[in-house]
């Protein structure tokens, strides 16, 4: 009997370490789609739970996977960004959802209770008054140097009154205004930004700051690190005020106790409806820095802060059926549609499932009783389902053409696509696409707009867009068109004839291919489309930044005979601009190949942008890190010990002033 409850017990903890190394996958999985590639493999409540089951779990058996996300800060950062090490890891927080374990945590003392922003956090060093360098989070060990985009953030002050170094840490946002005006200037749904933390991560960790510049983001500091020649006072309060008096914008706060706590935390749930900057919860430190920092830390949290994630409400209903929703790239979205409940203040009737494996993860049926809620108390998510009958399933036909539809698994992701290479959604989205401001830049062409001209028959392809005139009357008879709309948007179309190839590469929609690859590959093949067209797979993937994937795409799109077809009728109305020829009558692409890395500060152009749109117009490569592919260090203090400089020398790698660079422009 003994022996028979000893293996008993012995497949339970087997079992529960089975469930252990699935949650460690599945959180390090989510964990990797958030910090290193902007998306979200699942939502933040359902991270939440299966981390909480995870800790459970390792608590109860008293065993922790090597690479468990409890242990671990975070991730490798991947980026061209230049890494540098925190004097001091940034760990995360702590987390509670009971307003009471608040109060516990706060006990007798006096804390700070702070908007937890949801953005990108940053580390600032000013020395003089002037900020010398911005680095971001990264995995809490290691970040990205961002100076040069942070002297762009919108609120951030170019020079302060204090000349000791000063070392402080905050969150860049973009607020919702901002992040709803930009996307409102995507005309191609599935192009629009997910929510505003993507938006700003990528904005924050831009090549070229004039992109940060034209995002608005905002700098909010929530720590003083450091200040060089001045005693910091042993109160967190004190010292934000005094980093509010030297110009920044501080985190908003309440000062609270055990007897105010629970009642400010209700405060502050009544305002994020109304916020217009995104934030994730609530932080909670003491004020007695002293004493913060005498409690010490785990190896995952600081002591001294908790923080506090909203405890979502959530509303009961009935799913009605799903809808399903095409897009350009033939990728077809589940929403659930159900009856209207309120929640946060406003009525919701619908949510984005985003892929077959969540919509079955759910069981989803017409008529199950769900629960719905709002994460973050803003994006309607379901988070349950209570009656689970699993009738709902992937539809056969595309809702927007009738054609046939298939099921794909990518990364273990189930998504349905339209097979159709003529679905109308596709056509619409690909027009869309096309006239878009990165691709030939055809302006005064909404989807509404393109809908109503693929309808009445003005437009089924890319090339009839070039003879419309014969439209004439047909279009100014439209609603929201009159003559002048009709001339301005003739006259965006002729324009749009002389452009760059590589725009029009990434305006014709293949697969895959982003602006940046577009000009990647257009350059490769000295831009001409003839070589592009004719060139292998083996001979695109030779290129730095094209893979197999995007290679595999180029050519199938070319081996279309639809494609094909279409270039032939599309190509005779453009004209690509040429490359500039030099005085001497040679070929302006001397750099063709060569990599370089621009880093200090510049004499001889405006900025380091122009530098390095220089080089591109001479052929060459411009990249934000040193590696073994680099041939060209610019910098003119050669003698620096920057890590760019030591990374350069330790590769052998020349490190050359600008004066150098124009010599060696001007000799070729």
């Amino acid at each position: 009997m003994k022996n028979l409850l000893e293996e008993n017990r012995k497949g339970f903890i087997m079992d529960k370490q089975a469930r252990m190394k699935e949650l460690v996958e599945v959180l390090n999985k989510a964990s990797r789609a958030y910090y290193q590639e902007d998306r979200e493999v699942f939502s933040n409540k359902e991270y939440d739970e299966l981390y909480d089951e995870l800790q459970a779990l390792e608590k109860e058996t008293g065993i922790v996977m090597s690479q468990s996300p409890t242990q671990n800060v975070g991730y490798e950062v991947l980026s061209e960004l230049e890494k540098e090490t925190h004097e001091s890891p940034m760990l995360s927080l702590d987390k509670t959802k009971s307003p009471e374990a608040l109060r516990d945590w706060l006990g007798e003392r006096e804390g700070l209770l702070s908007w937890k922003m949801d953005g990108l956090t940053v580390v600032l060093t000013y020395r003089d008054g002037i900020l010398q360098k911005a680095v971001t989070r990264g995995n809490g060990v290691v970040g990205e140097v961002i100076t040069n985009n942070a002297r762009v953030f919108k609120n951030l002050p170019a020079r302060i009154p204090f000349a000791g170094e000063v070392v402080l840490r905050g969150e860049a946002v973009i607020k919702y205004s901002d992040f709803r005006k930009i996307n409102e200037g995507i005309e191609d749904v599935d192009a629009r930004y997910k929510n505003p933390r993507n938006l700003c991560s990528g904005s924050v960790r831009q090549l070229n700051n004039e992109v940060t510049a034209r995002r608005n983001v905002f700098f909010f500091a929530f720590a003083l690190v450091k200040a060089e020649g001045r005693e910091l006072e042993n109160s967190v309060e004190s010292n934000m005020l005094w980093v509010q008096d030297l110009g920044f914008e501080i985190v908003p706060y309440k000062r609270v106790t055990r007897e105010n706590i629970i009642g400010e935390v209700q405060q502050f749930s009544e305002k994020i409806v109304e916020n217009d900057f995104p934030s994730d919860g609530l932080v909670l430190i003491y004020d007695d820095i002293a004493y913060g920092n005498s409690l010490g830390r785990t190896a995952k949290f600081p002591r001294n802060a908790i923080a506090f994630k909203w405890a979502d409400e959530e509303a009961e209903t009935k799913l009605l059926h799903i809808e399903w929703s095409p897009s350009r790239t033939g990728l077809i979205n589940p929403i659930a549609v159900f009856e209207p409940v309120e929640l946060e203040g406003t009525t919701v009737s619908r949510a984005s499932l985003h892929n077959i494996s969540i919509m079955e993860g759910l069981e989803l049926g017409e008529n199950d009783h769900i629960k719905v809620y709002k994460a973050n108390m803003i994006i309607p998510q379901i988070a349950e389902n209570l009656t689970r009958s699993g009738t709902c399933s992937p539809i056969a036909h595309c809702p927007a053409c009738g054609g046939a539809t298939e099921v794909r698994i990518e990364n273990d992701v189930k998504t349905l696509y339209c097979v159709n290479p003529y679905c109308s959604a596709k056509k619409v989205k690909l027009f869309s696409h096309y006239v878009s401001r990165d691709a030939m830049d055809i302006e005064g062409l909404s989807e509404a707009t393109l809908m109503k001209m693929i309808e009445q028959g003005f437009l089924s392809e890319l090339n009839d867009l070039y003879t419309l005139e014969q439209y004439k009357e047909q279009i100014i008879a439209m609603d929201g068109f009159g003559e002048k709309s009709y001339n301005n948007l003739i006259q965006s179309i002729e324009k749009s004839r002389e452009t760059q190839l590589f725009r029009f590469v990434y305006g014709i929609g293949i697969l895959n291919v982003g602006s940046s690859n577009a000009k990647l590959l257009c350059r490769h093949f000295g831009n001409s489309l003839e070589n592009l067209r004719g060139a292998s797979v083996e001979e695109m993937t030779q290129i730095d930044g094209i893979g197999e994937v995007i290679a595999a795409s180029v050519r199938d799109y070319f081996d279309n005979i639809h494609n094909q077809k279409l270039l032939e009728k599309l190509l005779p109305y453009l004209h690509f601009e040429v490359e500039n020829i030099s005085a001497e009558g040679e070929s302006a692409q001397s750099l063709l190949d060569k990599t370089f890395v621009i880093t200090g500060t510049v004499e001889h152009f405006t900025n380091r942008k122009e530098l390095k749109e220089k080089i591109e117009s001479l052929g060459g490569k411009v990249t934000g890190s040193v590696s073994k592919k680099t041939d060209y260090l610019i910098n003119n203090d050669t003698m620096s010990s920057s890590s760019k400089n030591k990374k350069a020398k330790e590769l052998g790698i020349p490190v050359i002033t600008e004066e150098e660079f124009l010599s060696m422009i001007d000799n070729n």
